[in-house]
C-alpha cells in the first residue's frame, strides 16, 4: 500500500470515529494567533488559563495587546509558561504587522490568499519572526486565515511513525508536502483544517508519548510486528502485568 492510500485509510478511520471537529476554538482571527504563540510547550488548558486573563482584562484584541506594557502583557500571559518570551514575540508580531500590513489582518491574509507564491511569500515572513516555527506559522495561515497550508505536530507524526508511514524523524517539509499532495482537492483548507484536528484527537487519546492502543480506531491497521513493538513500551508493559 502507498504511502497516500495509508493516509486516506487513516482519514477515513479517524472521521468515522470522531466526527467533525470544528478547530481551532477561538473566536476570532487574532485568537487563533495569540493560542498559536501560547501553546508552544504547554498544555493547552494553560492557554485557555491565559487566553481568559486577557478576555478578562478587556485586551484580547490586536489593539489590546498593541496598547498593553509589556511588563502587563507578561503577567496576563504567565499561565502559559515561559510568559516573558511569549509576552515579547506577541509584541514583535504585532510591530510586523503594523509595519509590512497597516496593523490589518484582513490584509495580510487577503494578500496571501492571491496566489500560492503569496501565501508561501507570507509563511516565510513569519518563520523570520522570533519564535516561529513551521508548526506556529502553519497554523496561524490555516486556522487563522483559512490559506491551503498543513500543521504537522507531535501527535501526527507519531501516529506515521508507529504506522510505518513515515519515520518521526521525517523532515517538517516532507511530512507536510506528503499531506498536501494526497488531499488536495476542492477545499484543501477544510480538509487539512479538519484532519490536523482529527490527529489531535486521536494523538490526545491514544498516541501520545505513550502507545495506548487499545479501543484506537487506528489499531486495526497495525501490522503484528508493530502491535509487538508498541507492547513492549515501558506503560504498556506496566499494564499488562497489573
Amino acid at each position: 500500500m502507498t504511502r497516500k492510500a495509508q493516509l486516506r485509510r487513516v482519514q477515513r478511520a479517524l472521521e468515522q470515529a470522531y466526527g467533525r471537529q470544528r478547530w481551532w476554538p477561538a473566536r476570532t482571527q487574532f485568537e487563533v494567533i495569540l493560542g498559536a504563540y501560547l501553546t508552544q510547550n504547554t498544555s493547552w488548558k494553560n492557554v485557555e488559563r491565559a487566553v481568559g486573563n486577557l478576555r478578562s482584562a478587556g485586551k484580547l484584541s490586536l489593539g489590546g495587546v498593541r496598547g498593553l506594557r509589556l511588563q502587563e502583557l507578561e503577567k496576563l500571559v504567565r499561565p502559559s509558561g515561559y510568559f516573558r518570551q511569549k509576552a515579547a514575540r506577541l509584541k514583535r508580531f504585532v510591530e510586523f504587522l503594523d509595519a509590512r500590513y497597516d496593523g490589518s489582518l484582513t490584509r495580510m491574509f487577503g494578500r496571501a490568499r492571491t496566489s500560492h507564491a503569496a501565501m508561501m511569500g507570507l509563511r516565510q515572513e513569519l518563520l523570520e519572526l522570533n519564535g516561529v516555527g513551521p508548526e506556529t506559522a502553519d497554523s496561524i495561515l490555516l486556522y487563522a486565515g483559512g490559506l491551503p497550508v498543513f500543521v504537522v505536530d507531535a501527535y501526527t507524526r507519531r501516529v506515521l511513525d508507529r504506522h510505518g508511514i513515515l519515520p518521526y524523524s521525517a523532515p517538517y517539509e516532507a511530512v507536510r508536502r506528503l499531506f498536501e499532495q494526497t488531499f488536495r482537492g476542492r477545499n484543501p483548507a477544510q480538509t487539512f483544517n479538519e484532519l490536523h484536528a482529527l490527529y489531535v484527537s486521536v494523538g490526545k487519546t491514544h498516541c501520545g508519548r505513550q502507545a495506548e492502543c487499545d479501543g484506537c480506531p487506528l489499531q486495526p491497521f497495525l501490522s503484528p510486528k508493530q502491535r509487538a513493538r508498541l507492547a513492549s513500551t515501558p506503560s504498556a508493559a506496566k499494564r499488562q502485568s497489573a
